[in-house]
C-alpha cells in the first residue's frame, strides 16, 4: 500500500511538471512572433525620399531603361525611428531620355527610384517620377511630375545666360527638390551629386 502511494505521488509530480513545461513553451511561442513584429516598421505612401545621384544622367547621355546609382541624402524617419539612414545605397532607372528634336523639338528626361538597401537588405520601391523638360525654342523649364496622379509642379527655370543652370525651388513636403540641371546644346544633364526627391506611392515595410 505504501509503495502504491509513492508511485501515485511520483506520477502526479511528473504530470504537473509536464503541464508546466508545455505552458512555458506555449508562452514562449506566443512571445516570439510579437518580438519579431516589433522589429519592423512601415513607411507610409507619401513619404519623400531624397537621394543624390552617383553618376550623371541626361537626355542625350542616357537611354530609356538605363539604371542609375544614388545614395540617400537625408535619413527617413517614422514615429521617431530612423528607418532609412542617410548614405543608404539606392538604385533607379531612366524612364525616358529624349534629346533635342525627339520631344516636340526639345529635350526630356524622366527618372524613377526602384530600390534602396538598408542594413544589407534590399527593398523594392514604387515612387513618383522626376521629369525635366527643355523646350527647343528658347523657353526652358524644369518640371517634376508626381506619381500615379501625374500631377506636376513647376520647379525652376534658367538662371543666368549661356549654358546656365536650372535651379529647383523648395516646394514643401512631398514636392521634392531639383538637382542642378545643366543645359548644353539644348539638352539636359543632371550631374553626379544632384539631389532629387521621390515620393513613395506604395508603403514599404523595413526591418529594424
Amino acid at each position: 500500500m505504501h509503495r502504491l502511494l509513492i508511485i501515485f505521488l511520483t506520477l502526479l509530480l511528473l504530470a504537473s511538471f509536464g503541464c508546466s513545461k508545455s505552458g512555458d513553451q506555449q508562452s514562449d511561442s506566443s512571445v516570439a512572433p510579437s518580438f519579431f513584429r516589433s522589429k519592423q516598421s512601415t513607411l507610409s505612401a507619401g513619404i519623400t525620399l531624397t537621394v543624390r545621384l552617383g553618376q550623371a544622367v541626361g537626355s542625350r547621355i542616357s537611354n530609356s531603361g538605363d539604371n542609375f546609382r544614388a545614395s540617400v541624402a537625408e535619413p527617413v524617419e517614422m514615429d521617431g525611428k530612423v528607418l532609412i539612414p542617410a548614405g543608404s545605397a539606392a538604385v533607379g532607372h531612366v524612364i525616358e531620355a529624349a534629346p533635342e528634336g525627339r520631344f516636340k523639338g526639345g529635350a526630356r528626361l524622366r527618372l524613377t527610384l526602384d530600390s534602396v538597401t538598408v542594413n544589407g537588405t534590399n527593398y523594392d520601391l514604387q515612387t513618383s517620377s522626376v521629369t525635366r523638360n527643355l523646350k527647343g525654342k528658347g523657353k526652358r523649364t524644369a518640371v517634376m511630375i508626381g506619381g500615379g496622379a501625374g500631377a506636376g509642379a513647376l520647379i525652376g527655370g534658367l538662371a543666368g545666360g549661356g549654358k546656365g543652370a536650372l535651379i529647383g525651388a523648395a516646394l514643401g513636403a512631398g514636392a521634392g527638390t531639383a538637382g542642378a540641371a545643366y543645359t548644353g546644346n539644348k539638352n539636359i544633364v543632371l550631374p553626379a551629386e544632384s539631389a532629387l526627391s521621390f515620393r513613395l506611392v506604395q508603403p514599404v515595410t523595413v526591418k529594424m
